[in-house]
C-alpha cells in the first residue's frame, strides 16, 4: 500500500526509489551465500577441534610415552587458530550487513533528493508531497532492512542444519515394512541366500559381501574367519538388520527377516562384542540391561554361569557397585563377563560373538572361554574369531577372503586341504623366536 501511495504522488519518484531493489537484495544474496560458506567452514573447524581434543584425551598415555605433548599442544593450537579465523570472518560479514544496507539506503537517498529538488523547482511537485513520498520509502525501508539481516542469520543457521543433514545421509535408519509380522520363536534354520552388500559414501560403491550362501541350522555353531575386511563383522550383522543386503535375500525360518519387526527380532539375538559397552551404572542393572524386569535370582544365576559372581561379591557395593563409564573401574575380563552375563539373562536363541576375546590377556581369556561355553550351549552361534585355536570345535568353520566365502567345513577338514584356513592357522600356531634369539 505503500509504494502504490508513492506511486500516486509521483510515478517518476517511485519508479526512482524502486531502484534500490535489485541492490539490496544482491547485496543481501551475496551475503547470505558468504555467510554460509564460512559458517560452513566454521562448523568443520569445530569438528576438527573437538576430534583433535578427544585424540588427545583418549590417547593420552600413548603421548606422554612417545614425549610427543609440544607436537599435540601445537596441532591443538592450530586447529584452534582455525576455528577463531572461520567464527572472525562470520562476525566480520554478520557486522558489515547492517552498515552496508544503511549506506545503501543513503546512496539511494541521493538520485530521489536530486530529482524532488528539480521537480520542486518546477513548481510540479510540492514540499509536502515530497515529504510524504520520503515517509512513505523510509516505512518500507525498514522491513527490507530487517529481512535481510534475518536472511543472513538463516542462511548461517542452514550451514549447521547442512552438517546434520550430512550425518543423517551417511546412516539411514532402517524402517520396518508396512504390515511386518512378529517373529514368534526361532525353529528351524537361518538362511543366506546370494546375499550380496555394499557401502555407500562420498567415495562411491564399496563392495564387502558376494555371493554368500550359508544355511545355518538351529543350535549349530559356525565360526567366521578370514583376514581384516573380508566382510566378518559385516556378514553377524545382516542378521539383527543393522544393514539390510544391497542384494539377495537372509531368511530365519524360510521368511525374508525383512518381513519380521526389528524389535521382535532382535529380541532372539545377543550379541558380545571385542568392544564392551557398559553403562555408567551398577552392575545389577547392566546385566539386567536386556530384560528390565529380571529377577534377582535370574541376575544372579546369569552372573554364575558367566564365572563373574565371584569377583562381583568382592568388590565393595557388590551388584550395586557403580562401574563408570564404559565400565572404566572393571578390568577388560571382568567387563567381558558382565557382558557375557548380559546375553545370558537375555536367553536369546541366537548368538553372535564378535572377537570376543581378542583384546584379553591369556588367565583372563580362559575364564571367558568357560563362560562363552555355558553361554553357547543350545544357541544357533556365530563366532568370528581371531584366535583360530579357539573355533576348533565349531560345528563349521567358514573362511571368507575379498567378501566371498572360499572354504566351509570343520576344522579336521579344512586342514586336510591345503587352503586359506591351513595357512592361517600354521602362520599363528608356529613358534615364533624370541627376541633374544
Amino acid at each position: 500500500s505503500l509504494i502504490i501511495l508513492v506511486f500516486c504522488i509521483d510515478w517518476k519518484l517511485a519508479l526512482l526509489s524502486l531502484l534500490i531493489a535489485p541492490l539490496a537484495l544482491g547485496m543481501t544474496l551475496s551475503m547470505g551465500r558468504r555467510i554460509r560458506q564460512v559458517s560452513l567452514k566454521g562448523r568443520q573447524d569445530a569438528a576438527d577441534l573437538n576430534d583433535r581434543l578427544q585424540q588427545s584425551i583418549t590417547g593420552m598415555r600413548i603421548i606422554k610415552a612417545f614425549g610427543m605433548e609440544p607436537h599435540e599442544e601445537s596441532s591443538f593450537r592450530l586447529t584452534a587458530a582455525k576455528l577463531f579465523r572461520s567464527n572472525m570472518r562470520a562476525a566480520a560479514i554478520l557486522f558489515m550487513n547492517s552498515p552496508l544496507m544503511e549506506v545503501l539506503g543513503v546512496v539511494a537517498f541521493i538520485p530521489l533528493l536530486y530529482y524532488a529538488h528539480a521537480r520542486i523547482q518546477e513548481g510540479t511537485l510540492t514540499l509536502g508531497m515530497f515529504g510524504g513520498s520520503l515517509f512513505s520509502l523510509f516505512r518500507m525501508y525498514d522491513p527490507i532492512r530487517k529481512l535481510s539481516r534475518i536472511h543472513v542469520q538463516i542462511q548461517r543457521a542452514l550451514a549447521s542444519a547442512s552438517r546434520i543433514v550430512e550425518l543423517l545421509d551417511t546412516h539411514r535408519e532402517i524402517q520396518d515394512r508396512p504390515g511386518a509380522r512378529t517373529l514368534n520363536g526361532f525353529r528351524d534354520c537361518i538362511e543366506f541366500e546370494n546375499v550380496c552388500f555394499d557401502y555407500v559414501d562420498h567415495n562411491g560403491v564399496c563392495p564387502v559381501l558376494r555371493d554368500i550362501n550359508l544355511k545355518v541350522r538351529r543350535n549349530e555353531v559356525i565360526a567366521i574367519v578370514g583376514s581384516s575386511g573380508s566382510g566378518k563383522t559385516t556378514l553377524v550383522g545382516l542378521i539383527p538388520r543393522f544393514y539390510d543386503p544391497t542384494s539377495g535375500t537372509l531368511r530365519i525360518d524360510g521368511v525374508d527377516i525383512r518381513e519380521y519387526t526389528q524389535s521382535s527380532l532382535r529380541k532372539h539375538i545377543a550379541i558380545v562384542t571385542q568392544e564392551t559397552f557398559l553403562f555408567n551404572d551398577t552392575i545389577r542393572n547392566n546385566i539386567a540391561y536386556g530384560d528390565l524386569n529380571a529377577s534377582e535370582e535370574k541376575i544372579l544365576a546369569a552372573a554364575r554361569a558367566a564365572l563373574a559372581d565371584d569377583f562381583i561379591r568382592n568388590l565393595p557395593m557388590k551388584y550395586d557397585t557403580l562401574i563408570g563409564e564404559r565400565g572404566q573401574r572393571l578390568s577388560g575380563g571382568e567387563r567381558q563377563r558382565i557382558s557375557i552375563a548380559r546375553a545370558i539373562l537375555k536367553n536369546a536363541p541366537i548368538l553372535i560373538l564378535d572377537e570376543a576375546t581378542s583384546a584379553l590377556d591369556s588367565e583372563s581369556e580362559k575364564l571367558v572361554q568357560k563362560a562363552l561355553a555355558n553361554l553357547i550351549r543350545d544357541r544357533t552361534t556365530f563366532v568370528i574369531a581371531h584366535r583360530l585355536s579357539t573355533i576348533r570345535n565349531a560345528d563349521r568353520i567358514l573362511v571368507l577372503e575379498g567378501g566371498r566365502i572360499v572354504e566351509c567345513s570343520t576344522h579336521e577338514s579344512l586342514m586336510a586341504r591345503d587352503g586359506l584356513y591351513r595357512k592361517l592357522f600354521r602362520l599363528q600356531t608356529e613358534e615364533v623366536p624370541g627376541i633374544a634369539g
